[in-house]
């Protein structure tokens, strides 16, 4: 009986482009579970809603940085990441979605007497609002369907999360009575993001 030739190997299923945005996505959201965990189980300290609060204005902070890294990183390294740009901006906006819904629903209770006095009051919210207001639009219009309807108009549209960057720098900055090296070093890493869109991509030249 003549010998079987050997079953070529199996190529692996790569997952498809949208699976891993998803799963990026989901476990951006892990740090969010964490704190809601640690904080219904009493491990946050004596003020858990403060703690969630700032936690998660953090992370929207953090993964908005990550999102404006991933173009420089591209054109001055070669590291090609755009595939995940849109889930890091939506956990950006994700984050700061819970940030406002801590402050507004579970610190002040959705008193609008309350929520006036403070806007009136502390200018760093008016910052911190607006900057969420142009990431909800930019969350609402990352769809394929809003791309196809915006156009041209997309890319302008969306230029704007450099301004969300600079009022959420503001917003950060100025939140505290007292000193915090943490905010400027966030501003200082947004500037530097913001800074290389003006620089324009080295030319390689051919050889010879």
């Amino acid at each position: 009986m003549a010998p079987t030739a050997p079953s070529p190997p199996r190529k692996r299923k790569r997952l498809s482009p949208l699976t891993r945005q998803v799963l990026l996505y989901l476990a951006c959201l892990v740090f969010a579970a964490y704190d809601l965990g640690q904080g219904m189980a009493g491990n946050l300290g004596p003020n858990p809603v403060s703690a969630c609060l700032h936690d998660f204005g953090r992370y929207a902070f953090r993964f908005l940085l990550l999102s404006l890294a991933v173009t420089p990183l591209k054109r001055f390294a070669g590291v090609d990441l755009m595939l995940y740009r849109r889930p890091l901006g939506l956990a950006a906006f994700s984050y700061a979605a819970l940030h406002v819904t801590f402050y507004v629903g579970v610190a002040r209770h959705f008193d609008g007497h309350i929520l006036w006095k403070d806007f009136t009051s502390r200018p760093f919210l008016t910052f911190g609002f607006l900057a969420f207001l142009i990431l909800l639009v930019l969350a609402l219009t990352s769809t394929r369907r809003a791309i196809r309807a915006l156009g041209r108009k997309w890319a302008p549209l969306h230029k704007t999360v450099y301004l969300a960057m600079v009022l959420a720098s503001i917003h950060y900055s100025i939140a505290f009575k007292i000193w915090h090296v943490e905010p400027f070093i966030y501003a200082a890493l947004a500037a530097l993001l913001l800074i290389t869109r003006l620089i324009k991509k080295p030319v390689r030249k051919q050889a010879v």
